[in-house]
């Protein structure tokens, strides 16, 4: 995995919790802004997994795979989930459920740091 490339997916999902928790403290909606930034944010998730998957195969390092690939897989489904969650709900927890989505993917990165570098 690229430690940078994580570095961006990670502080990208940040700030796209740290704006929806704010926007559900203050009881709107989720906005347009936040669904292009949950498209960016989902974009730099697609990449990063297909960047890890080819340099997982192409390493010689011993990487637990079903482990890394679970948390690709979980990390990629996650966010679409909880933006269409965030959009159904018609109170301000649509924003609130958006932004735990949001922060579990930072956390979800982080992760896959730590199974990239536990058998480096």
């Amino acid at each position: 995995m690229l430690v940078p490339l994580a570095g961006v997916v990670i502080v990208a999902a940040l700030g796209l919790a740290g704006w929806s928790l704010v926007a559900a403290l203050r009881g709107v909606r989720p906005s347009r802004g936040q669904l292009v930034g949950s498209v960016v944010v989902e974009a730099l998730l697609v990449g990063q997994a297909m960047l890890a998957v080819v340099l997982m195969l192409a390493a010689d390092r011993d990487v637990d795979r079903v482990t890394f690939l679970g948390y690709h897989l979980t990390a990629v489904l996650l966010l679409p989930v909880g933006v269409a969650w965030g959009i159904a709900d018609r109170s301000r927890w649509g924003n609130g459920v958006l932004a735990l989505a949001a922060a579990t993917e930072a956390v979800l990165v982080l992760r896959l740091l730590q199974i990239w570098a536990e058998r480096a």
